[in-house]
């Protein structure tokens, strides 16, 4: 191989290939990228076995077309910190040579031929979406996943095909976050699938650099998404995704409107007094006020007060900060619902149709 290259188009798509190569592996050929000619451009491929993907650099002269398997961690430093406008990259006998207008790295790599095959997305995709909505999905729910639980299930996201709908829900057992999107369903009945939270993170990457159509394929054991220059695909979190459904109050009386920029910063205020012992802040709601107050044992007292549109029987609830927060964060319009009913009920986070949101009460007695 021998290609001369863009840097800044190879940053980029090294920046999600990295995040996708493994990094704790006894495998070293899973530490690396493979670098293909194919048809005119630069295919950079990684895979932890798990996730998969693969880039296209469109910005290349190729001088002798062919492929190599290098340490992805190397190539992305060398790549990264070059002042060049352009790289020129040069295989042979295991060696790659990497080389700018001021210097030359020659970096050890492995035999192309043992890197695991990575999926193409091939023929009518089940689903199209725009990459932009999509991504703005992913935002409204990955926060909301698991981090470490035996219920592997919910380590994910769930994605649901309903018509020209899909919705991610996401949840830890203590909220839940679910977001819908509109598309154009290409072929299939309606499906879902529990997407791993790596995966779906690599696709957040991906999708603030790109426009156009997300092309999504469903399967029973595999999901592909085709977007820009990139093809993710993963293998699927096994296991029963909760019912959902279930947990989302339907009984709720109380349903106030709220300014979003101004309860976030009451909530963001409020928690600066909110330590290990006490991480709740407790919302007062009284005709037309609210109250957030907050206390930590030794340290102090936050009271911050908002004008309101209430006119139910008094009420006090306790929220983990942080969960609130993180909803009110990755809203896009100016205001919310937030429906309640009693304080030891969960409360909804609703904006419009389109974003649900439950969470938990705390206690704060």
């Amino acid at each position: 191989m021998h290609v001369i290259v863009n840097r800044s188009a190879l940053v980029e798509i090294l920046g999600a290939a990295t995040g996708v190569a493994a990094t704790r592996t006894p495998k070293e050929i899973l530490k690396c990228v493979r670098l293909t000619t194919l048809d005119g451009a630069l295919m950079i491929s990684a895979t932890d076995l798990e996730v998969a993907l693969r880039g296209e650099v469109r910005q290349v002269e190729i001088k002798k077309p062919g492929d190599l398997l290098i340490p992805a961690d190397k190539l992305m430093s060398i790549a990264r910190e070059s002042v060049d406008e352009t790289l020129v990259v040069e295989a042979g006998d295991d060696v790659c040579h990497i080389r700018g207008q001021d210097s030359h790295f020659e970096v050890y790599g492995h035999d192309p031929r043992e890197f695991p095959p990575v999926p193409e997305l091939e023929g009518t995709p089940d689903f199209e979406i725009e990459a932009d909505v999509l991504n703005g999905l992913i935002e409204k729910t990955i926060f909301a996943v698991a981090k470490e639980n035996t219920r592997y299930a919910i380590n994910g996201v769930l994605w649901e095909k309903q018509g020209k709908k899909l919705a991610l829900v996401a949840t830890d057992g203590r909220r839940l976050a679910r977001a819908i999107g509109s598309g154009t369903a290409s072929v299939g009945d309606d499906a879902k699938m529990i997407v791993p939270a790596k995966t779906v993170h690599v696709l957040q990457r991906i999708l603030g650099h790109v426009e156009g159509k997300a092309a999504i394929r469903f399967s029973s054991n595999q999901v592909v998404v085709r977007v820009g220059a990139y093809v993710v695909s993963s293998a699927l979190v096994e296991g029963q995704f909760p019912q959902y459904e279930d947990v989302v109050p339907k009984d709720s009386d109380k349903s106030i409107e709220l300014n979003v920029g101004e309860l976030l910063s009451a909530v963001r205020r409020a928690a600066l007094l909110t330590n290990e012992q006490s991480k709740g802040v407790k919302l007062s709601f009284s005709k037309e006020k609210l109250i957030l107050s907050s206390r930590a044992p030794e340290q102090g007292e936050a009271t911050i007060s908002l004008k309101i549109d209430y006119q139910d029987a008094p009420l006090e609830m306790g929220f983990s900060p942080v969960f609130l927060i993180d909803a009110l964060r990755v809203v896009s319009g100016p205001t919310v619902v937030l429906e309640l009913k009693e304080a030891n009920r969960p409360g909804i986070v609703r904006e419009g149709q389109h974003y649900l949101y439950v969470v938990m009460p705390v206690n704060l007695s």
